[in-house]
């Protein structure tokens, strides 16, 4: 006899058994052990059970009650993630402060005890609770750097800028928005990064050539908060070229103009990330075939994502790394305590720059 038998047997059971005298009790007890086999206290036990389904007491849980269960709370990380292309929780712990306003302002769905917990949170929690949102990338994009000719050995190369702790020194990349072809011309981003700030700013153009390559970091340098004191580049030969390499040397003080070693993409990390965290994610890997769209991009890269970038999204520094056991520990330090400052020179720079080309 099967489980489920035996269970609607002892429900019938149990209607005769709690109506008859101890005699008659005696009768079904023996006749219910002998269809089903039971021992003869363990079928008093089930039959004098109150219910058939009664489960177990859950074993209490140690440790603390959760206290980021609340909706609210879930809602912002979640809108704040995307909000800020996914970046990871240290960089996001450290703006919940400045984004907190502007939320409570927009949506007003956060309670105070919410606020407060938000600005306790740890960035292992906001991990925690963001994990079943989290998604992988297939993508990859298509790659158009040629080596350069013989200005190669003119251009020295570095491979030591990884400690950089002075702005200025900058990494320089293109990223090519041509779709699965790379046919033709098309609309490619100059991308740039300072190594120390992680200032980055980007500047669309039509096609590969130097002159609207140079025409473009021309552009970038009057923009950026700070003097250009080295410049590192791939082997393109939108970079490697005389025009640049005058533009850098024959001016005081001189412009430090190194270049990476061929098919070493590890030597401009810095640029390589952002080519894929900023330009891919915000951009993506449409063709960008027509000339008017260069004008259009340009609008994106100098007003929205100028500002969301370099003033509403910190950046992080790796400091030192130690190794315990077989785990390593990172200690990285937040940069956004340089956004205030370079914010205010950025402005300063604009206007003089405006004034000196009226």
């Amino acid at each position: 006899m099967s489980k489920k038998s035996k269970n609607e047997y002892l429900k019938e059971v149990r209607k005769r058994y709690f109506k008859v005298n101890k005699e008659e009790k005696q009768k079904i007890l023996d006749e219910f052990c002998k269809v089903c086999g039971y021992n003869r206290k363990y079928a008093i036990r089930l039959i004098n059970k109150r219910s058939l389904n009664t489960k177990e007491k859950k074993r209490h849980k140690p440790g603390p009650k959760p206290r980021y269960n609340s909706p609210g709370i879930l809602q912002f990380l979640k809108d704040l993630w995307i909000s800020t292309n996914l970046i990871c929780s240290p960089r996001m712990k450290a703006i919940i402060p400045y984004w907190l306003v502007w939320y409570k302002s927009e949506k007003n769905n956060l309670t105070k005890k919410d606020e407060t917990l938000l600005r306790e949170i740890s960035p292992a929690t906001i991990d925690r609770l963001l994990s079943p949102f989290r998604g992988r990338y297939e993508k990859r994009g298509l790659s158009t750097t040629r080596p350069g000719s013989m200005i190669r050995e003119l251009i020295p190369i570095k491979t030591d800028q990884w400690n950089e702790s002075r702005p200025g020194f900058v990494e320089v990349d293109t990223v090519a928005h041509c779709g699965n072809t790379v046919a033709g011309e098309y609309t490619k981003t100059v991308n740039i990064v300072d190594i120390a700030t992680g200032w980055t700013i980007q500047r669309a153009v039509w096609g590969k050539g130097e002159t609207n390559t140079f025409k473009a970091i021309s552009e970038i340098e009057l923009t950026l908060p700070f003097k250009l004191k080295g410049f590192d580049c791939d082997n393109g030969k939108e970079f490697m070229n005389y025009r640049l390499l005058k533009y850098f040397k024959n001016r005081t003080p001189k412009v430090s103009y190194t270049r990476s070693r061929a098919y070493h993409k590890n030597d401009n990390a810095h640029i390589e990330e952002k080519n894929w965290t900023i330009v891919r994610q915000y951009i993506g890997y449409d063709r960008l075939d027509k000339p008017g769209q260069v004008e259009l991009l340009n609008d994106i890269y100098k007003n929205e994502l100028y500002c969301l970038l370099n003033f509403f999204i910190p950046s992080t520094k790796l400091i030192s790394k130690k190794r315990y056991g077989s785990k390593i520990k990172r200690c990285m330090i937040n940069r956004r305590h340089l956004l205030k400052g370079y914010a205010i020179q950025s402005t300063l720079m604009k206007r003089k720059n405006q004034n000196s080309l009226e």
